[in-house]
């Protein structure tokens, strides 16, 4: 009987601690097989020449080579899935988003005791799986510059019952760097959920605020959200949006996973729904493992809102908005780089329906 062949992964991480904890974990899946294991980054690369590993779980703080400067070569001259595991401190968060920006697929935070590993193991084993499959992409461009943002061919349209729903998961950060980053100030308010471990949420809205031509700050519960702005879901907590008598506000929670996710976007699509905001607005799903978010779309594409997903072919991972897709929730599939002026099309003045349509309005609904 034919057997589908493991997932082959290397561990690489100076702590043999952390080594044993991931490779414990990742051997509760039987799809998965740790073929072997590095202390530092020079270990690594003799052992990715000797075994051929499909994916590799990343530290970034290592004797001998950072493995910053171990990622950038590596993509450079052999692209393939990482994972990083990346210790919960500021200059973690740093490191690891910048790790994301240099092609990593994903983050996990660092275990820290003898049993925190527990929660983590089966989002590492998702990942793992999910990776071997993924689109490995290169770097985008060098941090802390800015893309040449549209200039608006029409005004926008006012209203205070707009906003802009975003989902995200696996590669999602970048995905929504590039996004954001090509989008004008003015827009309506604009409510993120990406899956990202506690305590680097706060350091990728940030990173965001620093280079968007609007504010973007991580959202705290009681929160306005205004028009021009955009809030991100804080990791380990679920954001959702409620309607109060003139402007939006978020609720942010603890609350059970939804689908082995907090933050899920599926609450935040579900609420927006709940209070009105659904045929005013726009929604969609980016890059992502799973499921979540595709019911929440489908029930605000019922209650009138514009959905969309992005296509396979510029997803890293093809879940979440293939899930969408299937189900009917998502309107249109669309490649990344045309999302951005999709989402300001959805707010142009005069309607896109209009025979003067303009030329963004045109590309995006081609």
């Amino acid at each position: 009987m034919f057997s589908p062949r493991k997932v082959r992964v290397l561990i690489v991480d100076d702590s043999a601690f952390v080594r044993k904890l991931a490779a414990d974990a990742l051997a509760g899946d039987d799809g998965i097989e740790v073929v072997g294991m590095a202390g530092d980054p020079y270990e690594a690369r003799d052992r990715i020449r000797e075994l051929q590993p499909d994916v590799i779980t990343l530290d970034l703080e290592m004797p001998k080579m950072d493995g910053l400067t171990f990622l950038r070569l590596l993509m450079e001259h052999r692209p393939m899935p990482v994972i990083v595991l990346s210790s919960l401190t500021q200059r973690g968060s740093e490191f690891a988003l910048e790790a994301l920006r240099l092609g990593a697929l994903d983050v996990l935070g660092k275990p820290n005791g003898s049993n925190s590993f527990g929660h983590l193991g089966p989002r590492l084993i998702g990942l793992v799986k999910s990776a071997a499959h993924a689109r490995v992409r290169r770097a985008l461009s060098p941090q802390g510059t800015v893309q040449l943002r549209p200039v608006l061919p029409a005004p926008l349209r006012r209203d205070p019952r707009a906003c802009i729903l975003l989902g995200a998961s696996t590669g999602g950060t970048e995905a929504l760097r590039e996004v954001l980053t090509a989008l004008p100030a003015g827009l309506p308010g604009i409510a993120i959920v990406q899956h990202i471990p506690a305590g680097f949420s706060r350091a990728y809205a940030d990173r965001m605020n620093g280079i968007c031509a609007f504010p973007v700050r991580e959202a705290v519960d009681g929160e306005r959200l205004e028009p021009g702005m955009a809030l991100i879901a804080p990791g380990n907590f679920h954001m959702m949006l409620t309607w109060c008598s003139d402007h939006y506000r978020v609720r942010v929670t603890d609350g059970p996973q939804i689908w082995h996710q907090r933050p899920a976007v599926d609450l935040l699509f579900k609420s927006a729904a709940d209070c009105g905001a659904a045929h005013h607005s726009i929604a969609g799903l980016l890059t992502g493992m799973g499921r979540d978010g595709a019911e929440g779309l489908l029930r605000l594409k019922e209650k009138g809102a514009t959905t969309f997903a992005q296509d396979e072919a510029s997803c890293v991972v093809y879940g979440m908005p293939k899930a969408a897709w299937e189900n009917g929730a998502a309107q249109r599939q669309l490649p990344l780089d045309r999302v951005a002026s999709h989402l300001v099309s959805r707010f142009l003045t005069p309607p896109l329906a209009s025979s003067t349509a303009t030329p963004l309005a045109a590309a995006a609904h081609e």
